[in-house]
């Protein structure tokens, strides 16, 4: 048995598809109900908030997990990282209002919740920031004068545009990731590097 973490939502439901279809299925997790943990023959799946997954595998609460690779970038767990599944792709990119110009003799105001990568990101272009930290609505930021951009995760950049909003710059491209805790991967390496083979595997045949 291999305890694996989804990521709730729709990258969750996509990935457990792929994980079905492999021969990991679990068909309590198709029953209408509010459980969590649900087990299947190989596999114990639970579901937890997307940017709490990698947290689990790092502390051993869950034997692999799935996450996007920008929350990997964004915190650097302590993990390893198997396969990039090629599911979930989207992009970290600077947005802001279609007027927008640099005023270089201020600190740009960045609202996000990515800290880490949008101070990476500007300390390679040497511009200095005022990070203000924020969980949600990214996008009300600089259309109430919070800030002058923001640094968020787009994927078809609708809402920026109905927000009157638009990508100013691309910094990272993502895709969800199988990672697996570091104790785990050794005791239970196995049935780590058969489950990996298997979505691989899958990949591969398209």
């Amino acid at each position: 048995m291999i305890d694996i973490a989804l990521p709730k939502g729709r990258l969750g439901e996509q990935v457990y598809d792929m994980l079905e279809r492999c021969g990991y299925g679990c068909p309590a997790i198709h029953a209408e109900s509010r459980k969590l943990i649900f087990e299947g023959e190989r596999a114990r799946y639970f579901w937890v908030k997307p940017s709490d997954v990698a947290i689990y595998v790092e502390r051993g609460a869950a034997d692999v997990g799935i996450v996007g690779k920008d929350i990997l970038l964004e915190y650097s767990p302590d993990v390893y990282e198997l396969l990039d599944l090629g599911v979930g792709k989207c992009r970290m990119a600077v947005a802001g209002k279609r007027d927008f110009s640099d005023d270089f003799d201020r600190p740009l105001r960045v609202a996000t919740k990515f800290t880490h990568i949008a101070r990476e990101h500007y300390d390679h272009r040497n511009r200095e920031i005022d990070i203000i930290k924020l969980n949600g609505s990214i996008e009300l930021a600089p259309i109430l004068g919070l800030s002058d951009v923001i640094v968020d995760l787009v994927e078809t950049g609708k809402t920026l545009a109905e927000n009157g909003l638009e990508v100013l710059e691309t910094i990272l491209h993502f895709s969800a990731r199988l990672i697996a805790n570091k104790v785990s991967y050794k005791f239970k390496h196995d049935e780590t590097e058969q489950l990996a083979a298997a979505v691989s595997g899958l990949l591969a045949r398209g």
